[in-house]
């Protein structure tokens, strides 16, 4: 059976696998479209383990919400070429309805939930490194339910599906400025909500940082611990969203654009790929 150089790209576009390897496998199917697919599929399974080690730095980050859930996920591949892919992407989508199915507390727990046709979602990723022909790895995933969730989701190019993503979610609705915050949140990244849920001892840590660091300044002894102080201030401002200026407007904190929403946040989760 013969086939044609749209055939080929049609092979590419759904496998993501090289032009070369793409005529090979219609060649060894006598140009049939369906099992030169799982020539493909077979070839690429017997390589899984050998991208086992390669380094994921692409992919993309997915969210969705459904009235007070919101469910995020980042999927990491090894090229930009696979993961503007369409089939990088629906994978991506299939996942996160089955994320939104289960409401997986982890990646673990997570990667061994079933679909409605009995493959995990592991043997999904698997069967995923074998057609795509590069290592697909499942990051990381969030679930906030039982309050409204803002989402706000970032392209960093414009050929690329979003790679920076966050959801926060909220006391009450206000959704207007929960997304306000998301919007905050990925341009400035704080660690923690609040002051009191910095652990202690990484308080501890920065404070004997700058101590330390007023003293080969040659601060005088007496002004040192207003110094420490004062650092130590200001590295709270910087990891914890309440205390951070507003990105929208310097002149309020985070924490003043809530309580003008009449609201409060009571959790948040930003994924940036390769971060």
């Amino acid at each position: 059976m013969a086939y044609t150089a749209e055939d080929v790209k049609r092979l590419r576009e759904a496998t993501a696998a090289g032009m070369l390897d793409c005529k090979k496998a219609l060649d060894e199917a006598d140009g049939d479209y369906d099992k030169a697919v799982e020539i493909i599929r077979v070839k690429g399974l017997k390589g899984v383990t050998k991208r086992e080690g390669r380094t994921t730095s692409n992919g993309l980050v997915i969210a969705k919400t459904e009235g007070n859930l919101g469910v995020m996920l980042e999927l990491n591949c090894e090229t930009d070429f696979v993961a503007k892919g369409d089939r990088f992407q629906e994978l991506a989508a299939e996942l996160l309805e089955q994320l939104i199915s289960t409401k997986s507390a982890d990646v673990a727990t997570f990667s061994a939930t079933k679909f409605s046709n009995g493959k995990s979602v592991q043997e999904v990723i698997d069967e995923a490194n074998a057609t795509l022909g590069e290592k697909i790895e499942l990051r990381r995933i969030a679930v906030l339910d039982g309050s409204p969730v803002a989402l706000y989701l970032h392209r960093t190019s414009p050929d690329l599906p979003p790679q920076l993503g966050v959801l926060v979610q909220l006391a009450s609705d206000a959704l207007e400025a929960g997304k306000d915050v998301a919007q905050h949140i990925a341009a400035f990244a704080p660690s923690f909500i609040r002051r009191e849920d910095i652990p202690a001892d990484q308080l501890d840590s920065e404070r004997r940082i700058a101590e330390e660091t007023a003293r080969n300044e040659g601060k005088p002894e007496a002004s040192i611990a207003k110094v420490v102080e004062g650092r130590l201030t200001g590295f709270v401002k910087e990891v914890s969203l309440l205390e951070q200026s507003f990105a929208k407007d310097a002149k309020k904190t985070v924490q003043q654009i809530v309580d003008e929403a009449k609201t409060a946040v009571s959790a948040f989760h930003r994924f940036k790929v390769g971060q």
